[in-house]
C-alpha cells in the first residue's frame, strides 16, 4: 500500500507541469544548442511565439533556456531564470476585455515544483503603448531576471487604434 501511494504521488508530481499549463502552449520557432554533450541532450535555447489572447493583432517571442544532460530529459533539472522578451503589432488592435495592470496573459512551469516563468501586461496610459513585462519567479528567493517590451498601438489599414486607457479596471 505503501508503494502503491507513493508511486501515485510521483506519479502526479511529474503530471504537475502539463497541468499548470493554463493556455495553449506556445509555437516552437526553433532551437540553438549552447551546450553539445555527447551521450545525453544539449542544452539549448528555445524561441517561441504566442498571441496575446486578451488582444488581437499582437505577437511575443520569447527565448527560455532549456537544459540538457539527462536530468533536463527527465523534467528533474530546474531551469534557470533567464528569460527574453519581444512583442510587436501583428495587425489591427482589438482588445476583447478590461485588464489591470500586470495582467498575467501567459505562464510556464520551469521546474518540477518552485519556478515559472510568466508574461504580464499592462497599459502605458499616457502614450497609448502596451507593455509586456516577462519574468520568472521562485517560491523561495523570488526572481530579479526579466524582460521587456512595449507595443504602441497604431492604426492598421483603416481600423482606428483603440486607447488601452480605456479598457483599464481601477
Amino acid at each position: 500500500m505503501r508503494k502503491l501511494a507513493t508511486s501515485l504521488i510521483a506519479l502526479f508530481c511529474l503530471a504537475l507541469p502539463a497541468v499548470a499549463q493554463e493556455q495553449d502552449d506556445p509555437d516552437l520557432i526553433f532551437k540553438k544548442t549552447t551546450v553539445w554533450r555527447l551521450l545525453s541532450p544539449d542544452a539549448k535555447l528555445a524561441t517561441y511565439t504566442i498571441n496575446d489572447p486578451g488582444v488581437e493583432g499582437v505577437a511575443c517571442y520569447f527565448t527560455v533556456p532549456e537544459i540538457g544532460g539527462w536530468s533536463g530529459l527527465a523534467g528533474f533539472a530546474e531551469e534557470v531564470s533567464d528569460v527574453s522578451i519581444a512583442c510587436r503589432q501583428v495587425g489591427p488592435i482589438v482588445i476583447k476585455e478590461k485588464f489591470e495592470q500586470g495582467h498575467e496573459m501567459y505562464r510556464q512551469r520551469r521546474s518540477l515544483f518552485f519556478k515559472k516563468m510568466q508574461i504580464v501586461r499592462g497599459c502605458d496610459v499616457k502614450n497609448n503603448v502596451l507593455v509586456y513585462l516577462s519574468y520568472t519567479d521562485k517560491l523561495i528567493e523570488g526572481s530579479p531576471k526579466n524582460s521587456t517590451s512595449a507595443v504602441p498601438i497604431m492604426p492598421w489599414g483603416n481600423s482606428a487604434a483603440p486607447k488601452c486607457g480605456d479598457f483599464m479596471t481601477n
